[in-house]
């Protein structure tokens, strides 16, 4: 495996913690290391009970707090009274979304997120890609969201299955796909072309800007081509996570159809 100047493991933190029942749920199935859950005190009904039992059977602690100390504890509007402290999120070495691919036998298709801030939208962004298949999501570290226990919640438990990378500078993660013979999607408003008229087979990674800029500059200018999504109405602009499902699922459709 090529390293270049990306480190194997990137560890960063997750906030410590996931919240909500489906997010939860989703985290003991896949097997992955939790430190403790707390529960809060009440009549439990529904998934949480299925919690508890999955918990206990994989002998992590429970511990039931009042709901004054919980409220304190979450880090979130609607935790659904369960929390689960986790160890720090592992996000990916870069070469780990291809190997996946490789593994998988199938063209690597990537998402390359240039400043997504908003945590919603990068839960909402990685529950998309992993529904569509993407075999891993880059993010910067600076001036970006990174996963924490709100984009865990918000992915429905996704975050979980998908290979996300955290790095230094986007355009440096461009090159190192563009050696691997990886093709640059961008979206862009001022292109010509419209995503369903260009090729979104073959190894591909597609970049989403921002939610206020759109891609920076120089990303742009390293992109193999650009794409828009048409936009009828008076507002000229969707939400990344909107956005991000459109294309996705063209090129999901277009490799369908292959």
């Amino acid at each position: 495996m090529n390293k270049n100047n990306f480190s194997k493991r990137n560890i960063n933190t997750y906030e410590d913690q996931v919240e909500g029942r489906n997010a939860v749920l989703e985290l003991l199935e896949s097997r992955k290391d939790i430190n403790k859950i707390f529960i809060e005190k009440g009549d439990k009904q529904g998934s949480i009970n299925k919690i508890i039992a999955i918990a206990k059977e994989r002998k992590i602690v429970i511990t039931e707090i009042d709901k004054v100390k919980f409220n304190t504890m979450s880090q979130t509007e609607n935790s659904q009274g369960v929390i689960a402290v986790v160890p720090p999120f592992d996000y990916c070495d870069i070469y780990d979304m291809i190997d996946l691919a490789k593994e998988r036998g199938e063209d690597p298709f990537i998402l390359i997120l240039d400043g997504i801030e908003d945590p919603h939208n990068l839960g909402s962004i990685i529950r998309t890609a992993e529904t569509a298949g993407v075999h891993g999501i880059i993010i910067p570290k600076r001036r970006a969201a990174s996963v924490n226990s709100t984009v865990a919640k918000v992915s429905a438990g996704a975050v979980e299955h998908m290979k996300i990378a955290r790095v230094n500078n986007i355009n440096d993660a461009i090159n190192t796909l563009k050696k691997e013979d990886i093709w640059i999607c961008g979206t862009d408003i001022d292109t010509n072309k419209y995503y369903y008229n260009q090729d979104l087979t073959g190894p591909l990674a597609i970049v989403i800007g921002s939610e206020g800029y759109g891609m920076s500059r120089l990303v742009k200018e390293n992109c193999d081509f650009l794409v828009k999504i048409p936009m009828k109405g008076k507002i000229t602009s969707l939400n990344a996570s909107v956005s991000t499902g459109i294309v996705v699922y063209e090129a999901v459709k277009q490799r369908i159809i292959k």
